[in-house]
């Protein structure tokens, strides 16, 4: 039974998720990072909100781990790079409380617009300063949203109910999708110029830091008002103090900060600020929301093998996992296959994918065939972490989807350059859904990968096969399967034989000793 730990405070509904789903559990919300790690590398699973850091140092000691999931959106607090590495799978849950943080926004938006928490503060000190509270009308007005994902997309939809025109800033929003939304898709300059509030919806990278600086509040309407629920590094806090201070901007509502938790801010006391301390996702619904969406992914990952939310690697739903089961076999010793045989260093890789395998969910298969390629001279790789291995490696990764169906109902080809030769593999399944290699560069065979196998490549001539077999006959190998095939073009024969134990390498050098062998290597497919 695999193992999680919940190390922040979370509905109960999380613990109880994972009971039901075949997860053994521990709530210990509130450890220390020393405590962390001294008891981390004793679960398959962490699960968390904001309070814990996952470090590279946290992810050293974690020596079990396979899923981290953020019960939210914004994994700040994980070092998605070195979970990578580390062939961790991270996960958040960005629908669990899409409504409830655009919610806020809009609240924020209408807070700062009629200047409520001042008025409130005034009239609760028992003055009643109702010419001092002037407002504005958010109808017919212009609303310039920075990023129109999940969230976004929600705030649109309410802003048009309230009568707003909507522009949007996101290089991932589609002009259809645009349309669909019903807001005008413009660039960032031309949002911040004619836009009569902003509201921020994007993730916190090192291309969004300070997206809201001096030059941005320089483009921007005077008297523009600015909300921000999303990350508090995106807006230049002293650029908007300064501009708060001439005028520029009439007012901003923030619920995030550069700092947090933020207990001094020079933003904070001014009278067009309104401030709230991270209360985006915090309602009860959402976190309700987020601590059973988190629990049914991990459960789902750590059981079936569904990967949903993750950051890191392809989707695979728990519903695809058993059907791309035999596929994922398939490629693996595709992989691995060739990486075994390859001597030097790759460079290029090419996929392809033909027939019923075309149609399917191809991203997990082509990580899984990368893991068994690299798994030869990488002992850490897994199909997390493969594909960031080769682009670090500058391996090149080329997928083909063939629309046809050629010899075989589902085709699986890999072709890999080195800095020597280039060689290809295919493979298929057969109807019981057993993996079958059927071509090793150009020379069409039939195998099966079995734990102890022999690969000789040798000038097709008579004679050769007596003499392969009395060797291993004479050296106590039993041979279980003998595959040949041979391109006569090229006078070369290929034979893929599975031996009963793994040959030594003293009988290794006698079959490379032999007369027209041109290659000899041992293979395993444990």
């Amino acid at each position: 039974m695999p193992k999680v730990l919940i190390s922040d405070k979370m509905s109960p509904l999380a613990e109880e998720t994972f009971k039901a789903r075949g997860v053994d559990v521990d709530f210990k919300p509130g450890l220390s990072p020393d405590e962390l790690k001294a008891i981390i590398g004793g679960y398959e699973g962490l699960a968390i909100r904001s309070s814990t850091k996952v470090t590279p140092d946290i992810l050293k000691a974690a020596k079990n781990l396979k899923v981290i999931g953020r019960a939210g959106i914004g994994v700040d607090n994980i070092d998605v790079g070195a979970a990578t590495a580390a062939g961790v799978v991270v996960m958040n849950t960005p629908f669990g409380n899409s409504i409830t943080t655009a919610e806020h926004a809009i609240a924020m938006m209408m807070a700062v617009a009629r200047q409520i928490p001042e008025a409130n503060a005034s009239t609760h000190a028992g003055r009643w300063e109702k010419s001092r509270f002037m407002g504005i009308e958010i109808t017919g007005k212009t609303l310039g949203l920075i990023g129109c994902g999940n969230i976004g997309a929600i705030v649109a939809e309410r802003a048009q109910g309230l009568k707003m025109k909507v522009l949007a800033f996101d290089p991932y929003l589609s002009h259809e999708r645009a349309i669909d939304l019903g807001v005008e898709k413009v660039e960032l300059d031309t949002l911040f110029e004619r836009a009569d509030f902003i509201s921020l919806h994007t993730p916190l990278t090192p291309e969004t830091k300070g997206i809201v600086g001096a030059d941005a509040f320089a483009k921007m309407k005077d008297g523009v008002r600015l909300v921000n629920c999303a990350r508090g590094g995106l807006v230049d806090e002293a650029a908007l103090l300064d501009a708060l201070n001439s005028g520029k901007v009439a007012g901003a509502a923030l619920d995030v900060f550069a700092e947090e938790p933020a207990k001094d801010n020079p933003l904070f006391g001014h009278a067009a600020v309104v401030c709230t301390p991270h209360l985006g996702a915090s309602t009860v619904e959402a976190q309700v929301n987020v601590a059973q969406q988190v629990a049914e992914q991990m459960a789902d990952f750590l059981v079936t093998g569904g990967v949903t939310n993750a950051l890191n690697m392809p989707s695979l739903t728990a519903e695809e996992a058993p059907k791309l089961k035999p596929y994922m076999t398939l490629a693996e010793q595709l992989g691995s296959f060739a990486g075994q045989l390859t001597e030097t260093g790759l460079k290029r890789v090419m996929i392809e994918y033909e027939g019923h395998v075309a149609e399917l969910n191809v991203k997990p298969l082509t990580a899984t065939l990368l893991q068994g390629l690299l798994a030869p001279s990488v002992s850490t790789v897994n199909r997390v972490n493969a594909p960031a291995v080769a682009k670090d490696r500058n391996i090149q990764i080329t997928e083909v989807i063939h629309d046809r169906e050629g010899d075989y109902h589902t085709h699986i080809r890999l072709t890999v350059e080195t800095e020597r030769q280039t060689r290809t593999v295919s493979g298929t399944l057969f109807a019981n859904g057993a993996p079958r290699l059927v071509e090793v560069n150009d020379v069409y065979l039939e195998a099966e990968l079995t734990e102890n196998m022999l690969f000789v490549v040798n000038d097709d001539k008579p004679g050769f096969i007596g003499a392969l077999g009395m060797l291993l006959g004479g050296n106590g190998l039993n041979i279980g399967t003998f595959a040949l095939g041979r391109n006569e073009s090229r006078g070369e024969a290929v034979a893929l034989i599975a031996i009963d134990a793994s040959i030594k390498d003293i009988v290794l050098d006698q079959v490379r000793a032999l007369a027209h062998v041109r290659q000899a290597k041992r293979l395993n497919f444990a």
